[in-house]
């Protein structure tokens, strides 16, 4: 296993060239929140934003989007649907934060899961969705990222009880389905064909409701840039660290909430 350094991300992260546009930075769709989980989505869309990517849809209940209007003006809108919609104007998706795991959001995910052109970067309820829908796992494209929690981790491929083991299990499931695992916890692990990294950014104080739907936003951020997505994933495991570590500079661990995290990611990236 290999350590994610300083040195790797800022080799991996390309300038922002001061002749460009939005359109030269990826226009990324979010599938996050729902009725009572909507803070969801505003979490993964402020660190999907602060991470660069030009442009940013995000798909919400429509009773709900006032909530995204008043938090994010920065975010267009698309209202939810189960539907198939047209993708072609996105360059990554993000699909999972606080969606819910009713009917409506199985065929929500079923529908982008059919979509084998752009990115897609799968976590929470997604996963929660899958689990019980195991069928499902063999429907995601390859080359998507999957960014479970331990328990999420568990529910998907049955109980562990030592990190080793999951380690284990991700390094094999990721080589299997040709898909980028991210082992969310103490040392985050990211892993694709066999190449296994541990990130050594980050501090308990992520250990709070929020800090997955703002990695999902910086990872799809990232991928959105058209960044190979193993590479997304590994720089933006270091930078959601490195912005809490950053963070601890003005609150404690206990403090810390993730829009604290977040407002510090521009710090993290100067500091790349």
């Amino acid at each position: 296993m290999k350590t994610i350094t300083k040195t790797l991300v800022s080799s991996l992260l390309k300038p922002r060239l001061p002749d460009t546009h939005k359109g030269n930075y990826g226009h990324a769709l979010l599938i996050a929140g729902n009725k009572g989980k909507m803070g969801a989505a505003v979490i993964a869309a402020k660190a999907c934003l602060r991470s660069g990517t030009g442009l940013l849809t995000v798909n919400v209940p429509e009773a709900e989007r006032t909530i995204l209007q008043s938090a994010i003006p920065e975010a267009m809108l698309q209202m939810r649907s189960w539907k198939k919609v047209d993708l072609s104007s996105y360059t990554a998706i993000g699909i999972g934060p606080g969606i819910s795991t009713d009917k409506d959001s199985r065929r929500l995910l079923e529908n982008f899961l059919s979509h084998k052109s752009v990115p897609l970067v799968l976590d929470a309820d997604a996963l929660n969705i899958i689990a019980v829908n195991k069928k499902l796992f063999n429907k995601i494209p390859k080359g998507s990222i999957i960014t479970p929690h331990i328990k999420e981790f568990d529910r998907l491929f049955g109980e562990h009880q030592l990190i080793e083991d999951r380690q284990e299990t991700a390094i094999k499931v990721a080589r299997e389905f040709e898909i980028t695992v991210v082992l969310k916890g103490h040392k985050t692990l990211v892993t694709k064909k066999g190449e296994v990294y541990l990130n050594n950014t980050g501090n308990a104080g992520l250990a709070k409701a929020g800090s997955g739907d703002a990695l999902t936003g910086i990872i799809t951020a990232l991928t959105a840039q058209q960044y190979d997505a193993f590479y997304a994933a590994i720089m933006g495991v270091y930078i959601h660290g490195l912005a809490a570590d950053i963070a601890l500079e003005k609150q404690s661990m206990e403090s810390m909430l993730i829009t604290d995290v977040i407002d510090c990611i521009g710090m993290a990236f100067k500091t790349l």
